[in-house]
């Protein structure tokens, strides 16, 4: 099922996949570049905002939670593009130590868990689960619906190398974003490849660093297309040294608030838009959709209640928070069965494998969807993001997915910029260590 705008269809959206149609080569040609420049993430997700004035993502995670939630006629394309990318990362691959989120009782995150543990074995490798929660002690086998079934063991350390009692493996693929902390046991691997780098884990990385690298990006893309950026891009800003319970830095963050107000009204009037602008204010390090505001008048800042400043002081795992990005709000005015939805791209190595749509009955375009009442599995992208019908019209199924997925990789090329300049910040440090002892 493909949602219908609700906006006329005949607006600066319609013209943006219309263009990026019309040069469907050229992009191609500059993100197979881009991708000779830069290694692309094992794997990842790009939540999109589809505003028919706008199309641009909002989050990108690099430890994607939902391979369950894909259409099943694309795992071929998913074991492809994972053969690919073990291949760039380890040619000689043979055994994978997969390390999992700490979710032993969500049947959904499990669900997802065989379903890449499936195409990772059909790669030709022999995989086996590895789990941090302190809980799993002995192999732990779980058993799930369809007759479906996972053997949880405990990781065990073997000098420098990371594997289970019986299990060295060449490969540790992580699918923990590692919120907490990077665990002792993870620390000081050598002579194995550990997929994502640590720097991709919440534990490090920063929402700003990320979307400072999409502007780079988006900047040249549109410039490649002759387009506004802004239409492909949301505006942000960061705000530090928060402490939401004391109401630490309050003026602060509603004067950012304000100022970010003040830019996207702005680029509304500029492109004569009527929409109510907003702001969403996010926690820099997190996911699941935790420590998430929006707001659309600064001066709300200033009177949170209780409730909303628990909500906003900690995320996953405990983690307080004391830095957040402000983003530009976008609308999404797509619906599916007459509740909101937003399009989530999935993504390995450089190829788009699918994607499926986030709904939320209960919430509103201008409101964050990943919260406690959203669906997925039922609304699966039914065709792919890479065969665009240039005889239909831009906004036909198959070009709207192409559409969604040109946009998605411009977002894991500005990861892949990210985790570069993170890799080369963490050398720089390691160098000046050295040089102090």
């Amino acid at each position: 099922m493909v949602p219908h705008l609700t906006t006329a269809l005949s607006g600066p959206l319609l013209a943006l996949e219309a263009r990026i149609l019309t040069w469907r080569a050229p992009i191609e040609q500059w993100l197979r570049g881009q991708w000779q420049e830069y290694t692309p993430p094992f794997y990842a997700s790009c939540d999109l905002r589809n505003a028919g004035f706008k199309l641009a993502p909002v989050d990108t995670n690099l430890f994607p939670g939902g391979f369950n939630n894909l259409n099943p006629a694309f795992l071929p394309l998913c074991v492809h593009a994972a053969m690919s990318a073990v291949e760039k990362f380890c040619p000689a691959a043979c055994k994978l130590l997969l390390i999992p989120e700490n979710h032993t009782r969500n049947v959904f995150y499990l669900q997802h868990l065989a379903r890449l543990a499936s195409i990772l074995a059909n790669t030709g490798l022999e995989v086996r689960i590895g789990s941090l929660a302190p809980e799993v002690t002995l192999p732990t086998p779980i058993e799930l619906p369809y007759g479906e079934s996972l053997l949880l063991e405990p990781l065990v350390r073997h000098g420098n190398r990371m594997g289970l009692a019986d299990f060295n493996p060449c490969v540790v693929l992580l699918n923990n974003d590692l919120s907490g902390g990077v665990p002792s046991i993870l620390q000081g691997l050598e002579d194995q490849v550990l997929l994502p780098p640590l720097a991709a884990g919440w534990a490090t990385r920063r929402k700003t660093r990320h979307f400072a690298a999409y502007n780079k990006v988006a900047m040249e893309f549109a410039d490649l297309i002759n387009i506004d950026p802004w239409h492909i891009n949301p505006l942000f800003s960061g705000c530090r040294d928060l402490d939401f319970q004391s109401r630490q830095g309050e003026e602060k963050l509603a004067d950012a608030v304000s100022d970010l107000l003040i830019r996207v009204r702005e680029k509304y009037r500029e492109h004569g838009i009527s929409e109510t602008p907003y702001v969403v204010v996010k926690a820099d390090a997190g996911t699941y959709g935790m420590g998430v505001m929006t707001v659309r008048d600064a001066r709300k800042i200033t009177g949170l209640n209780r409730r909303q400043r628990n909500k906003m002081s900690v995320v996953k795992e405990g983690l307080a928070v004391s830095e957040v990005i402000l983003q530009e709000g976008v609308h999404t005015f797509e619906r599916v069965r007459d509740a909101v939805a937003e399009p989530v791209v999935y993504l390995v190595d450089r190829y788009v494998v699918g994607g499926f749509y986030r709904v939320h009955s209960a919430r509103g375009q201008d409101e964050n969807l990943n919260a406690p009442g959203m669906q997925f599995e039922p609304l699966a992208f039914e065709t792919g993001c890479h065969l665009p019908d240039c005889s239909d019209n831009p906004d036909a199924p198959p070009n709207r997915f192409y559409a969604y997925g040109v946009i998605a990789r411009l977002a894991a090329l500005a990861a892949a910029i990210e985790l570069r300049e993170a890799g080369v910040a963490e050398i720089q440090a390691d160098c000046q260590t050295g040089t102090d002892a």
